[in-house]
């Protein structure tokens, strides 16, 4: 007897997540593990956006709202596309949704059929091929590695495109590399996409706000305003706004795919919480400074990560231009063997031994399509990151 659908085959279980889980349990268990796996900021919620939270609660905000967000909510997302990206959008061309993996489950869902295509370059955040091949969509995976800064080309995006390529992915900064692409890097994209018109663009930016070195961010339909008609701007209040467990995410968009998008969350989540839109809302109308601060923060963990993992032989680490993850090259480890005369045959099997050796968590590269490599977390302490760089280094050390 069947006991599941064919479209939940389709897809495996988070990566991610199962490592975070996993951590969780070895240390339940009294082990001494650095978990390196959640993509999740350390710093706590504003107390001004905590406050919007409770003053809505006080005032009565607990019923249903819009299925697809708040008029309050949607202002405040049409201010913030207008104030950070120069984009205009109506609230019509508005979604809210329970998180930004919802917001992308929605578009994605809502618009491809079996046969079509989705361009996603590789390394790419772990959930896109899934949504898309529960969908009944074919993830086309584009690589790019860490000699081209784990971006693509244009003429790498020119060749994946088929009569059958509904949507590409784009995201930047990238989960899981850190990479962020120039105005100029979209700009030839997007002439690449303008040659292409039943291409749709997905722009994934959650980590617009957590930057380095001076680096200016850019969104496609910012830079290419001929894709603004068939590009979704996606973003949310997770990672800027630490509010990963609030679960708000949102997008700007045309109004026909904003609306197919509501027509699907209304048989599925319907509204997002009424009082994380509150909060949500405020974040989004308060006081942005904080928000260089902590990226300065970031940015001083991502040079001592990147200069720790450097310092081990067999490793190399690019360095990212935001978000807060790294994600090391580790070519010159494979084929090794382990004190205990294992083979390190790929980077699952390096994950393994750092987690049973080193008692240290990231990712293999492998879950994000693209490996030899692992990804790390740096939205943690210092000193947390300076151990788990020493253990690191001492677990590589010990291969032959």
């Amino acid at each position: 007897m069947r006991t599941t659908s064919e479209a939940l085959g389709r897809i495996q279980p988070s990566p991610t997540l199962a490592m975070t889980s996993r951590v969780l349990e070895l240390k339940a268990q009294g082990l001494d593990i650095i978990g390196l796996a959640a993509g999740e900021p350390d710093f706590d919620t504003p107390d001004f956006v905590k406050d919007a939270a409770i003053e809505a609660i006080r005032a009565g905000k607990t019923k249903y709202t819009n299925v697809d967000g708040t008029a309050e909510l949607k202002a405040a997302v049409a201010a913030k596309f207008k104030r950070d990206n120069g984009l205009a959008y109506a609230a019509n061309e508005i979604s809210v949704n329970v998180g930004g993996k919802h917001t992308l489950f929605n578009a994605l869902v809502a618009t491809i059929d079996a046969g079509d295509e989705v361009i996603i370059p590789a390394p790419y955040w772990v959930s896109y091929p899934d949504i898309v091949a529960y969908a009944g969509g074919t993830p086309v995976i584009v690589s790019a590695g860490a000699n081209q800064q784990y971006k693509i080309l244009p003429e790498q995006l020119e060749q994946a495109i088929t009569p059958k390529t509904r949507w590409v992915i784009l995201n930047s900064p990238s989960n899981p590399t850190g990479a962020a692409y120039s105005a100029a890097e979209l700009k030839a994209l997007g002439e690449v996409l303008e040659r292409h018109p039943q291409v749709m663009v997905l722009t994934d930016d959650m980590y617009e706000h957590i930057l380095y070195d001076d680096f200016q961010f850019a969104t496609i339909a910012e830079v290419c305003p001929s894709l603004y008609e068939r590009t979704l701007t996606v973003n949310g209040t997770s990672k800027a706004y630490a509010m990963t467990g609030w679960r708000i995410g949102f997008a700007g968009g045309p109004a026909w795919l904003i609306k197919a998008m509501a027509k699907l969350q209304s048989q599925s989540t319907s509204n997002p919480c009424s009082i994380a839109q509150a909060a949500a809302t405020a974040a989004l109308n308060g006081d942005q400074s904080f928000l260089k601060e902590r990226s300065a923060a970031f940015q001083r963990r991502r040079d001592l990560v990147v200069k720790g993992l450097n310092a081990v032989p067999g490793i190399h680490c690019p360095t990212p231009e935001g978000a807060f993850y790294v994600y090391p090259d580790v070519s010159g480890l494979i084929g090794k063997t382990t004190p205990k005369g294992v083979k390190i045959a790929d980077d699952e099997a390096l994950v393994g031994y750092l987690l049973t050796e080193a008692k240290v968590a990231p990712v293999q590269g492998a879950a994000f399509g693209l490996s030899p490599a692992f990804r790390i977390s740096y939205a943690t302490s210092d000193a947390i990151l300076t151990e788990a760089c020493n253990r690191i280094a001492e677990a590589c050390a010990a291969l032959r």
